[in-house]
């Protein structure tokens, strides 16, 4: 611990540079698509698993990043494995002639729904024309006839009978305004009121009791009347059903035969046969007014003949596949279907061909893809979809039948079987949440396709991540790269994750930053994407989003933001922040500061004290608070009271990162000595003294070095980061060449000591075999410092002790 220096990174060991050599390719138009998805080879295992295993709890959640293009590697995927299986058939409800309101499912081979929908109407079309005709028939007209002609007959015989009788007694039968009469007649004419008493009195007895009789007779005949007309009437309904048996019979025996192979649609047309001889009125012309409005759906067809329609819920008959349906918008209603209404004379009707399928019905037998926020965004969704899958049907009702809201009557459609596969898609955060607070998800979704965002960078991923540039390029219809632009995109995305050693794989930020770099070069007019187009596209991107670190550097350089960049200064460091201003990221300096007195071992973070500190940057000091109290003060109390704060800090504080540099702060108090304000440090500690990886670390150097480079660099500026972090840099190319020319550097710690030996200019110091630290050294200062606050305390306490002992010896 006597070397105070520090060898800087090279200027090589700073950013990785991707060589065109990498590439066995002039421009990417000589390569062919690829297929192949870089490093998703573990998603794409899960997904083959989730698609292929039997069972109806493996269903998949897909999660991670959306720019890695997750969505498309997942239909992409289905639909590989969807290709060459069975194809599900078609879903259709028909009408339940016995109870309307309960239609019921008829499952169909692929294409027959289609069929039998089409058949059925011919079928309807057919006995529009037929029916009526045969009603209208030669043979029809003469047995309607006949039927008309005898009871005709034999009321004509019953008056001819009556009337013979009547004046065989000297009577007649007459009309009169209320009916048919019976009155006496001479010579053929009626006899009045006045005539007929006349007449001698046993004549006229004799004429009464034979009008008597005749009126009897004339009663039952009335009386009779009524059953004559019903049996009038049953002969010419039989007639009417034997017709209409013979024309529906012919009609509906053809789709029989067509359909005998299957069973469903044999009991079906059975039932629409019974249907249609019990309801044939519906075909006759005379019964079959202009309707005043369309019906939706079928222009304007009676609505009487709907019943015979069938509504084809899903036809699979043009599909090469089973179906991969991806539902963007998953509804309560878009997911298990609905039932339509149409008003109609101010009212809301419907029937069974109003029913609307769901996703559920449209992907039954394939894959459905759901994105799980937009999903639990929907009201009840989430629930029908597990209601469904756990019972592994769909039930059709309303919002309103669900809540009820409603009590109106409305369908009941037969609950439809299904079986399917379902992906969801989204965050890890949203799987975690589902996993632990809903207890069907886990039973449900048992296969996770866990997507990466990055892949380790090897000559093998480079090839595939060149190829797949260019097949990004073609497929939006962009001009090729050239090796160079895809050398320099290989270095933005090795940038883009903050190691050196990964590549990112999130396609869709490498597609815009293709597109921009493609209108480059069609400004230009070249045919080919080249390195110049990327490194300005890049720029391009930079400046439209760093306003606000404009601004935070201009603040920095007019010192209304305090930041020292030469000479030294007691428990004052300069730590390095990273600032996310929304899909940009950069770094700037921030001044910690520290400041100690005796206390009772307590090291007070004034960020967390005013609840601007995360709980990780809290934690990490506590671990620094732990670090001191175990390194110098294993002998004795430690009386130490120490605040640290970041200056002039507006905003919440979050990260242990800085941990280091408040480690180097407060050492420095201690010890009275002196930090360089040319260096900035980043970098998180243990308990042991250790210093550990951080995050951000491009954006930091990037950010320090702005501010130097604004005021002049000396050759002295630099900063302290992790030796581990080394391997994950990617800096600018501004900082590279500082660095090359000495006028910047970059240096690897490992311990504190390391750190703040730098830092002050004076040996850390290491315990010698008597336990103590050598004179001169930072950590004997320290150590001094801790002891004395640790005998004042003491010389306090004294007095104290020696009052509570007195009090104790002169109570009761």
């Amino acid at each position: 611990m006597n070397d105070v220096s520090l060898k800087p990174l090279a200027a090589e060991a700073l950013r990785w540079h991707c060589s065109e050599s990498a590439f066995d390719f002039e421009t990417t138009a000589a390569q062919a698509d690829v297929e192949r998805v870089l490093g998703q080879d573990r998603a794409t295992e899960a997904l083959r698993l989730g698609a292929r295993i039997a069972g109806a709890a493996h269903h998949v959640y897909a999660m991670g990043d959306p720019a890695t293009d997750r969505l498309r590697v997942v239909l992409d995927s289905l639909e590989r494995e969807a290709a060459g299986r069975p194809i599900p058939g078609d879903w259709c409800y028909i009408n339940r002639f016995d109870d309307p309101r309960r239609p019921r499912v008829l499952v169909l081979a692929p294409g027959q729904g289609a069929r039998l929908r089409h058949d059925m109407n011919g079928l309807v079309d057919e006995l529009r024309a037929s029916l009526p005709a045969a009603f209208e028939s030669d043979s029809y007209r003469a047995s309607r006839t006949a039927i008309d002609r005898e009871f005709e007959e034999r009321e004509e015989h019953f008056w001819s009978e009556l009337q013979e009788d009547a004046e065989q007694h000297g009577l007649g039968v007459v009309r009169t305004p209320q009916g048919f009469a019976i009155a006496a007649l001479r010579d053929g004419e009626l006899l009045d009121s006045e005539a007929f008493h006349k007449l001698p009195e046993a004549e006229q007895q004799e004429a009464m009791k034979q009008i008597e009789r005749l009126t009897e007779l004339l009663k039952k005949h009335v009386q009779q009347l009524p059953e004559w007309m019903r049996e009038r009437l049953k002969r010419v309904r039989d007639l009417d059903r034997e017709v209409t048996e013979l024309a529906i019979r012919g009609a509906v025996g053809e789709l029989k035969a067509k359909y005998s192979e299957q069973e469903a649609v044999s009991g079906y047309l059975g039932e629409v046969e019974k249907d249609l001889i019990d309801n044939a009125q519906l075909f006759r012309r005379e019964e079959q007014p202009a309707l005043p409005f369309v019906l939706p759906g079928g222009g304007e067809k009676e609505l009487g003949l709907r019943r015979y329609d069938v509504n084809v819920l899903v036809d699979n008959g043009a599909s090469g596949a089973p179906p991969v349906v991806h539902e963007t918008s998953p509804t309560y209603q878009n997911l298990i279907g609905r039932v339509e209404h149409t008003a109609q004379f101010g009212a809301l009707v419907t029937d069974f061909t109003m029913i609307r399928p769901g996703a559920l019905h449209r992907a039954n037998g394939g894959f459905l893809v759901i994105d799980a926020i937009r999903l639990l965004s929907s009201p009840y969704a989430w629930d029908a979809l597990k209601r469904s899958l756990l019972n592994r049907e769909v039930r059709i009702e309303s919002l309103g039948e669900l809540l009820s809201l409603a009590s109106t009557t409305t369908l009941e459609p037969e609950r439809v079987r299904v079986d399917l596969r379902v992906v969801l898609v989204g965050p890890r955060l949203v799987y975690r949440l589902l996993a632990m607070l809903d207890e069907d998800f886990p039973a449900l979704f048992s296969v996770v396709a866990d997507f990466a965002d990055t892949v380790e960078r090897e000559p093998a991923a480079l090839a595939t991540y060149g190829a797949l540039l260019g097949t990004l390029g073609r497929r939006a219809g962009l001009r090729p790269l050239h090796r160079g632009a895809v050398a320099r995109l290989v270095e933005e995305s090795l940038r883009s994750t903050g190691d050196a050693q990964r590549l990112s794989v999130r396609m869709r930020d490498a597609e815009a930053l293709l597109r921009e770099a493609d209108y480059l070069a069609g400004e230009e007019g070249v045919d080919a994407v080249r390195a110049e187009h990327v490194e300005r596209a890049v720029a391009g991107q930079v400046r439209r989003r760093d306003r606000l670190r404009e601004r935070w550097q201009e603040a920095a350089q007019r010192r209304h933001v305090l930041i020292d960049t030469s000479g030294a200064v007691t428990a004052q460091v300069n730590g390095l922040s990273v600032v996310d201003a929304g899909g940009f990221s950069f770094g700037h300096p921030s001044r910690i500061t520290a400041t100690v007195r005796m206390g009772e071992g307590e090291v007070v973070d004034i960020e967390r004290e005013v609840e601007l500190g995360g709980a990780i940057h809290s934690k990490g000091v506590m671990i620094l608070s732990a670090f001191i109290s175990s390194r110098y003060a294993p002998r004795f109390p430690l009386s130490l009271r120490a605040s640290l704060v970041f200056e002039q800090s507006y905003g919440g504080v979050e990260g242990d990162s800085a941990s280091l540099a408040e480690a180097c702060a407060l050492l420095s108090a201690l010890a009275d000595l002196p930090l360089r304000q040319d260096l900035a440090v980043t970098g998180s500690i243990n308990q042991l003294g250790s210093v550990q990886v951080v995050g951000g670390l491009n954006e930091k150097i990037e950010g320090f070095f702005d501010v130097c480079n604004r005021r002049g660099l000396t050759g002295a500026q630099g900063v302290l980061i992790p030796a581990d972090n080394a391997q994950h840099l990617m800096l600018r190319r501004d900082v590279v060449d500082a660095a090359r020319d000495g006028r910047f550097h970059v240096y690897p710690v490992r311990t504190v000591d390391e750190a703040i030996a730098f830092l002050t200019g004076t040996t850390a110091g290491a315990r010698d075999e008597s336990g103590e630290y050598p004179e001169g050294t930072v950590n004997r200062a320290v150590e001094e410092r801790l002891l004395r606050f640790a005998r004042v305390r003491r010389r306090f306490a004294r007095p104290r002790l020696a009052r509570v002992a007195k009090a104790g010896d002169s109570g009761p």
